[in-house]
């Protein structure tokens, strides 16, 4: 688009997570009029650490934010794949991208502080929750809980996975349970048993569970996370320190010694879902990204950086384009093939002789996608 089209472009995106961050950030590289709508009266990310891929650190480079990112993180030279008790299966050096750009581990809630610290003051409106939006054609109404409405001509639907925009116009499709809990937590390296002695993320896989050890040295932390089959997928599940200490049985002990020292008020515990893979991210004036487009399971650690490849996409292909219809056209085949590819894969977490022997006959949803 000419560059005086996209500085009268009335841009709403609605979210302020990883990706909705990432999008107002890009877009209003290109001289948009940029707000971002978030339901939240306070935005803060549960504790636990994830993985930024160079293909990801390579676009906070050229937003010229990579400095903020990398200054709350840590650079990651490997990934290794061990026995529950500590035996070698793989370990597997992380992609590089030229000399400068490693993969590099993060706290969730530093990643989502840094992100929203590089947008102007005053772009982000919290306390803004969505009930509709109406497609006009060639611009869009969003309406928020207590009446408030705003127009423009291009809205990004980048509210997670129980996106509203996404149910109101493309799919209302439910989640789909995976069969899976995840409990999470950050502790300090001290607190880790030695386990902990370098930048490498770890993972012990066993019988339904896998276990992950994801430096923070930054922090001087690690983020210690479980992954275990379980049949109840109510999305806030309760659970006791016996339930946790069943899931990590026959593993090293320390790891063991690590999940009963853990404070249960700081665990965050929840059921994996994620969605089917959406036909349609688009109108004309309305495209879906991130969570909102693609949800899939974490156990490919794609989630944020597909959300943030998302966000640089989108703004490519609206500089690209002669019109916001083609721009959003050319974001969904651009993008489309790789998050279908991403959710599918993620989705073959679990072998199937796993499952039946841990749930004889009641094989998780995700798995019976497979089939």
């Amino acid at each position: 688009m000419q560059l005086s089209d996209l500085k009268n472009l009335k841009i709403a995106v609605v979210g302020a997570g990883y990706g909705g961050a990432a999008a107002a950030k890009a877009l209003s590289l290109l001289g948009a009029d940029v707000n971002v709508y978030e339901q939240a009266a306070r935005i803060r990310e549960a504790g636990a650490g994830i993985g930024l891929r160079p293909s990801t650190m390579n676009r906070f480079r050229e937003w010229g934010i990579f400095d903020a990112i990398a200054g709350v993180s840590s650079p990651s030279e490997y990934f290794q794949i061990l026995t529950p008790t500590g035996g070698p299966i793989m370990k597997e050096a992380w992609p590089v991208s030229g000399e400068q750009t490693h993969t590099h581990l993060i706290h969730r809630g530093d990643f989502i502080d840094a992100l929203l610290g590089v947008l102007p003051e005053g772009m982000v409106h919290l306390g803004h929750r969505l009930e509709s939006v109406q497609d006009k054609g060639d611009s869009s109404v969003l309406t928020f809980a207590g009446g408030e409405s705003v127009e423009a001509d291009l809205v990004i639907g980048a509210d997670g996975i129980k996106s509203v925009v996404r149910s109101r116009l493309f799919s209302d499709k439910d989640p789909v349970f995976s069969g899976e809990h995840a409990y999470r937590a950050v502790i300090s390296v001290d607190d880790a048993y030695g386990m902990v002695v370098d930048d490498d993320l770890r993972m012990y896989i066993g019988r339904g569970t896998k276990i992950y050890l994801l430096p923070l040295r930054h922090r001087g932390q690690v983020s210690f996370d479980i992954t275990a089959l379980c049949p109840d997928g109510t999305w806030a599940p309760q659970v006791t320190k016996d339930d946790l200490l069943a899931t990590v049985e026959g593993f090293d002990e320390r790891l063991v010694d690590i999940t009963r020292n853990l404070d249960m008020d700081t665990v965050n515990i929840r059921a994996v879902y994620d969605i089917d893979p959406v036909d349609t991210w688009h109108s004309d004036s309305v495209v879906l990204m991130g969570d909102a487009a693609h949800s899939m399971l974490h156990h490919q650690g794609q989630g944020a950086n597909s959300a943030v490849e998302d966000a640089g996409a989108l703004a490519d292909a609206l500089r690209d384009a002669a019109s916001v219809p083609e721009a959003l056209a050319l974001f969904q085949a651009t993008r489309k093939p790789v998050t279908d590819k991403l959710q599918a894969i993620s989705r073959q977490g679990w072998a199937e002789d796993e499952i039946d022997e841990v749930f004889p006959g009641q094989k998780p949803a995700a798995a019976a996608a497979k089939d």
